[in-house]
């Protein structure tokens, strides 16, 4: 197409250290053990990295009746697990490897700590989200817990004891809609306990932020990620909030309907954190044969040196 293009490319984008670290350790488990290794769960929310391991030997589940060979390893994603799981596979004695990202982690560790003080716990998330059923399930059914996803629930929320309660937060949702809440509940609940480090991971903050920087500049903002992936959702709705006329979450560049980019002249791309580069690099290849002329433009908000330890 004649025409030329502004291309703004949000940096940090992609895999994250938690992303990086779980489908490292499941590339390994092939290495050490062979197909097939079992994961319960996809290991991150992303169609491209789910084919490409289940190509190499990995078949994953969502219940351990699935597994047909329960000699074989079964690893955990990033996402987490119920303790009901954990002690399902220690009683039918099946090898587990834990991926679950070490941010998650903490909020395990938080959610027993307010259990174990006796708080009433509110969990801000999406009530079906796997990581939250993982949050959830870290502490007994008898607890005192509300699940909120946002603002208007926290009208009809009522608690037993105002001066003993605690939250933790999906790691995934949106930085502002979670402080909008966050803000509420202290404003409602003075004294509520919460974790000394904020619960969203570092880097749904600093792709968020990436995206905010880049909506005010572009008509179309093109996130690359899977539709059942919280942070690529996040980034496109962060997009839409913040300057951008136009926002779409795709999983590669052969859902985008090229025709509709005439006109366009200014687009910002990204990708969640459980999408791999290669996929960014794809699109752009795309983009370069449909304009004749493109001008890259990154915005760089963060450099990331986190790396988690296998």
């Amino acid at each position: 197409m004649s025409e030329s293009v502004n291309i703004y490319i949000a940096e940090p984008r992609g895999f994250c250290a938690g992303v990086r670290r779980a489908i490292a350790l499941v590339e390994k488990a092939l290495d050490d053990f062979g197909a097939p290794v079992y994961v319960r769960h996809e290991i991150v929310h992303n169609k491209h990295v789910i084919e490409d391991l289940k190509n190499k030997g990995v078949i994953f589940i969502d219940d351990l009746s699935e597994m047909q060979d329960k000699t074989r390893p079964l690893i955990f994603s990033a996402h987490g697990v119920p303790q009901s799981v954990v002690d399902e596979t220690l009683k039918q004695g099946i090898k587990t490897i834990d991926a679950t990202c070490p941010l998650v982690a903490k909020v395990h560790n938080q959610i027993k700590r307010l259990y174990k003080n006796d708080m009433e716990i509110i969990v801000i998330g999406k009530p079906n989200h796997v990581e939250i059923i993982g949050t959830i399930g870290q502490i007994p059914p008898s607890a005192k817990l509300h699940v909120i996803s946002k603002l208007e629930d926290i009208e009809t929320l009522e608690v037993s004891n105002s001066q003993n309660i605690g939250f933790v937060t999906q790691t995934t949702l949106s930085v502002d809609d979670t402080k909008e809440i966050v803000a509420v509940l202290k404003q409602k609940f003075g004294s509520i306990s919460e974790m000394k480090k904020d619960d969203i991971c570092f880097a749904t903050t600093n792709r968020q932020k990436a995206v905010k920087e880049m909506a005010k500049e572009v008509d179309l903002c093109i996130v690359i990620g899977s539709k059942n992936s919280s942070n690529s959702k996040q980034l496109k709705e962060v997009a839409l909030k913040n300057g951008a006329k136009e926002a779409i979450l795709i999983d590669d560049y052969q859902e985008l309907d090229f025709t509709s980019l005439k006109g366009i002249k200014n687009i910002g791309i990204t990708a969640g954190a459980s999408a791999p580069e290669y996929l960014i690099q794809d699109l752009l290849y795309q983009l370069q044969k449909y304009y004749d002329n493109i001008n890259i433009i990154p915005i760089k908000v963060e450099y990331e040196k986190v790396d988690f330890k296998l």
